[in-house]
């Protein structure tokens, strides 16, 4: 006899992906998420390709496995999948720091993040 199954953490019709320690700050990295909540994965992928920030790679990644996730271990369609949220969250800090004038110490932090995206099936209208 086998351990039973875990319950799945997302509806029937989603996929989700998740990446932890992204070195950046949250505040930078939802501006990028921003871009892409709510739209087809096909234009957030394009929106992510073309985007001059740097950190617009790592979300392209996620947003990727989100879609490998949802064909191969759900079986969705992928040309019927939309980004049905994308948040960000707060990991570690490294604390560094430079000696300053007059014996002073400056205070430099170094902020990690994770990001989640959550795609899901649309239904199709008749």
């Amino acid at each position: 006899m086998s351990a039973e199954k875990n319950p799945r953490r997302v509806a029937d019709n989603e996929a989700m992906a998740k990446l932890t320690m992204l070195r950046t700050s949250p505040q930078k990295l939802n501006l990028v998420a921003g871009l892409i909540r709510g739209k087809k994965v096909e234009k957030a992928l394009a929106d992510l390709t073309f985007s001059k920030k740097r950190i617009a790679i790592d979300v392209k990644k996620c947003l990727q496995s989100a879609i490998a996730n949802a064909e191969n271990n759900h079986g969705l369609d992928v040309d019927n999948l939309i980004v049905a949220e994308a948040w960000v969250g707060k990991n570690l800090v490294m604390k560094r720091g430079r000696p300053r004038a007059r014996g002073r110490f400056g205070k430099i932090m170094k902020p990690f993040s994770e990001l989640t995206i959550k795609v899901r099936e649309r239904e199709e209208q008749a």
